[in-house]
Parts: C-alpha cells; sequence; structure tokens
C-alpha cells in the first residue's frame, strides 16, 4: 500500500491537538459552579457552572469530562499507535487508522457543533478538519482488491452484519423516539435545556445509522467497502463504551439524578456493544494483518 505523508501530517495534528484539547477540558478548574438558567422556552436549565464546559448544563458538561479522559487516555495512544502502523505500510494499520481518525471526527465534529463556546473553539474546528480530511484521504485510498482477498479466511461476515444492522436499528430507536415523541407533545426533547438543537442526534441519525445499514448490506453481498466502512463504525462503538461509562461517573459525582435503571441500562448495554465489537474488528485487523 502507498503510504500518504499528508495522512501522516494531520493524523499527528489530530493527535497533538486533541491531547491539548482534552487535557485542557480534563483538568482546567475555575467557577462558581452550577447555577440555573432560564432557557429561551422558559424552562429552567442547570448550568455546569466550571472549568472549561461551565456554560454547557450539568449533565453535557460533566459528560465531556468523561469523554475527554477517554480520547486522551485511549484515544490518543490508540490514534498513535495507528499512525505507526500505517506509516510501515500495514493495511490493518490502515484501517485501524480510519477507525481512529473517526471517532475524533465524530467526537470534534460534536463539540465544535454542538458544545457551548469555549476558549478552545477554534482549537476544536482545527482539530474537526485536520481529522475530517485526513479520513477521506485515508479511506479513500484503501485498496479493496487488497482487503477482497482477505475476507473469506478472517472475517464472521454474517456476524459482522447481523451486529451493524442491530446498531443502527438501535441508534434509530434510541434516537428517533424522543423526537418522535417531542414533536407528538409540540415541545422540545428531553434534556435539551439550553441549547437550541440536538447535534448528536442530528450526527447519529443522518450519519450513523445509514451507515451501519449500508454497511451491513455490503458485508453481505461479500463487498469489500463494507469491510472498509466497519472500521471507523467498530472503533467508534468501542471507544464509546467507556466513554458512556466515564461520563455516567461524572455525571453523577457533579449530582446529575439518575435512577438506578438510568444507570446500569446504558452502561450495560454499552459493555456489551463495546465488547462485540472490539471482537470484530479485532477478527478484520488480524485477517488483514499479513497484506502490507
Amino acid at each position: 500500500m502507498k503510504v500518504s505523508s499528508i495522512v501522516i501530517v494531520l493524523s499527528s495534528l489530530v493527535a497533538l491537538l486533541a491531547a491539548i484539547a482534552a487535557a485542557t477540558g480534563l483538568f482546567l478548574k475555575g467557577g462558581g459552579g452550577p447555577f440555573l438558567f432560564t432557557t429561551l422556552r422558559g424552562q429552567t436549565a442547570q448550568i455546569f457552572g466550571q472549568g472549561l464546559y461551565q456554560y454547557d448544563t450539568l449533565f453535557i458538561g460533566a459528560g465531556f469530562i468523561g469523554q475527554d479522559a477517554v480520547a486522551l487516555f485511549l484515544g490518543v495512544p490508540l490514534l498513535v499507535t495507528s499512525i505507526v502502523l500505517y506509516q510501515r505500510g500495514s493495511v490493518s494499520g490502515q484501517l485501524l487508522l480510519t477507525g481512529t481518525l473517526g471517532y475524533f471526527l465524530y467526537l470534534y465534529a460534536s463539540l465544535a457543533l454542538g458544545a457551548s463556546y469555549n476558549r478552545l473553539f477554534l482549537l476544536y474546528i482545527v482539530i474537526f478538519s485536520a481529522s475530517l480530511f485526513a479520513f477521506i484521504q485515508v479511506f479513500s485510498s484503501v485498496n479493496l482488491d487488497l482487503v477482497a482477498s482477505q475476507i473469506p479466511a478472517g472475517l464472521p461476515r454474517r456476524g459482522l452484519a447481523i451486529f451493524m444492522f442491530a446498531a443502527g436499528l438501535v441508534t434509530l430507536v434510541v434516537w428517533g423516539a424522543p423526537l418522535v415523541v417531542a414533536l407528538i407533545k409540540g415541545g422540545p426533547p428531553d434534556r435539551m435545556d439550553s441549547y437550541t438543537t440536538m447535534v448528536t442526534y442530528a450526527l447519529d441519525l443522518a450519519i450513523i445509522t445509514p451507515a451501519t445499514f449500508l454497511c451491513a448490506v455490503l458485508v453481505l453481498r461479500g463487498d469489500p467497502l463494507g469491510v472498509v466502512i466497519a472500521a471507523p463504525l467498530l472503533t467508534l462503538i468501542v471507544l464509546l463504551a467507556p466513554q458512556i461509562i466515564l461520563s455516567t461517573v461524572f455525571q453523577r459525582s457533579a449530582g446529575v439524578p439518575f435512577t438506578m435503571g438510568e444507570m446500569i441500562g446504558p452502561v450495560a448495554g454499552f459493555v456489551v456493544l463495546g465488547l462485540i465489537a472490539a471482537w470484530l474488528l479485532v477478527a478484520i485487523l488480524r485477517g488483514l494483518s499479513k497484506i502490507a
């Protein structure tokens, strides 16, 4: 495979700047603490009031802290590892790089478009842009013929297709149902609070959900493009599992009220999804590890 110096430079930039952004969000202190805020819709929202995310809501701001912890201690090391493997000409490293870049693309698209404005906004834009163009370059340069030659030996095709279809269906229901309910009631979705729109819902329903369905169809047809699409989706799910856990811990410690079911359900669900995704991702990468 041909190694692109542009991909290496952009990916390295993402790793460096993401480490700075995540460390800042995780360790920056200051602010007077949580306070109440009346939204444009006349509702009362509790604002986080501290650190980098002091103008986000208590639920979102505390969740961002958990997100930063995963990005700093898991995401950045994984990105650096995938850059090294890609630089060595490994096809499995190339797919892993698409996965880690896809994760940071999703992460910083969410922050640039959805977080309340803070002092790192311009940094979010740079990471968002660098990860986007690096992802496009490395994704489009994958040799599908080489991938196709290894699919029969190393890929549980039916299991991957079923998992992708199930993940897409769950995402569609989990994010789509609250929007339908809000539309019927004539009000905003739950936890919209001080925000003007639901960025995560839009990204997941417009991009992630269709991508999982497309991936499932392509994999069942034996199209190697399905495997290439699976790499970033599986990596995202793998890293979302610890993110959900840590975000819930930080939200709980910040005072966000959760019932036991609200805590156990999402955490247990994402742990199961994360473990299955990790197994499938490893199976794909092992099947391609002998190709250079």
